[in-house]
């Protein structure tokens, strides 16, 4: 299972990079796999593992934020349970015949 997830704290004011840091220090900590970017994070791995990782960065934020949105977009693909964080984008990337920007 893929996950994509933001987090946007609210009323902590205008910089976000402290809050985002310690999310992403708890992603990794997980060790399911991950690829972050401007914008989200997404993260491979089961329901329960992805949910817990999710909260447990909700729980962070909201140390610093008293408010805090959630954006999750999850992909449910049982038939190839394995290494889907890559394999999409090559997938993608051979059928352009050439890389994508990252």
């Amino acid at each position: 299972m893929l996950a994509e997830f933001n987090i946007v704290p609210i009323g902590s004011g205008e910089s976000m990079g402290d809050q985002i840091a310690a999310v992403l220090k708890i992603v990794d900590e997980s060790g399911l796999p991950y690829k972050a970017n401007a914008m989200s994070t997404v993260v491979e791995g089961g329901w329960d593992e992805i949910t817990g990782l999710v909260k447990r960065c909700h729980e962070e934020v909201l140390k610093k934020a008293p408010r805090v949105i959630i954006n999750i977009q999850v992909d449910v693909r049982p038939a190839k349970p394995k290494e889907r964080i890559t394999e999409k984008l090559k997938s993608v990337e051979k059928r352009l015949g050439k890389e994508v920007k990252k």
